[in-house]
């Protein structure tokens, strides 16, 4: 038996959308785009694989033939020794309904639903992964879309992706860490040191709320080691943090380093 929340959903995070936790961030700029991140859990190499055969052969090219055309996969920096394997997929949307329909437009894909057979019809007793979250973000004003990072000159097996997720306190003290970003220009700072930033947004569904995460992206684990000293050392940043307006916004941080895949579009 199938039980379908969709509507719901879309009916409660409309409302949200519409509340204090989104506009208390600012104004909504045009062209806001909607984030999923998802991530899969993997307890074995053979899943990985796996999985990664039906992103690879089916689920980024039906993705692509939706209109989608950034679509990044990651995997985390010893990924390979872990006890729990992950593969973090990273989307974009340009509205919450676009997201919502994603799946009845797949379930349609006759090309989708032959090239990723083997993971769609999967049994249960041999599923291809442990478990499966999905974080739902809307991008910052100050950054309204998927950047694809430029100028980075190794292989992929080389890059890091840094992934950060900043908690507040409270949903007030979350709102004026976003605004920090945008009104306060902490991503122009970024930008002009080189960050490469892939997004910043605000987490609109997920199990760490309130917060924001962002993505970054280096050469190497030496470039970003350099990147944070001189953002370290910037008089912007000194001054910027030091500003009474922005203090005690963030409660707790995540930082994950990544590589990404070698079939990602970012």
């Amino acid at each position: 038996m199938q039980i379908r929340f969709l509507p719901t959903c879309l009916a409660i995070l409309s409302i949200f959308f519409q509340g204090s936790s989104v506009s208390a961030a600012g104004p909504a700029a045009a062209g806001q785009e909607i984030f999923s991140l998802r991530i899969y859990q993997l307890k074995s190499a053979q899943q990985e694989e796996r999985l990664d055969k039906f992103l690879k052969e089916a689920y980024l090219p039906a993705l692509h033939r939706q209109g989608i055309a950034k679509v990044g996969v990651f995997k985390p920096v010893g990924n390979d020794t872990a006890a729990i394997r992950k593969t973090y997929v990273l989307m974009s949307f340009h509205t919450l309904e676009q997201w919502t329909a994603l799946s009845s437009r797949l379930d349609k894909d006759a090309q989708y639903q032959s090239e990723g057979k083997d993971y769609l019809d999967a049994v249960h007793s041999d599923p291809p992964y442990l478990r499966m979250e999905t974080i739902l973000l809307q991008a910052f004003p100050g950054m309204t879309h998927l950047e694809t990072p430029a100028g980075l000159k190794t292989p992929a097996s080389e890059r890091i992706y840094e992934l950060r997720s900043y908690e507040g306190p409270t949903e007030k003290y979350f709102a004026n860490k976003v605004q920090m970003f945008n009104k306060g220009d902490e991503i122009g700072l970024f930008k002009r040191l080189g960050f490469n930033a892939v997004f910043y947004a605000s987490v609109l569904a997920g199990a760490h709320m309130p917060n924001l995460m962002y993505m970054t992206s280096f050469d190497n684990m030496e470039a970003r080691e350099a990147h944070w000293k001189a953002f370290s050392a910037d008089p912007y940043w000194k001054q910027l943090v030091a500003d009474p307006q922005y203090q005690h916004n963030v409660s707790h941080v995540d930082i994950i380093f990544l590589h990404p895949a070698e079939y990602s579009d970012l």
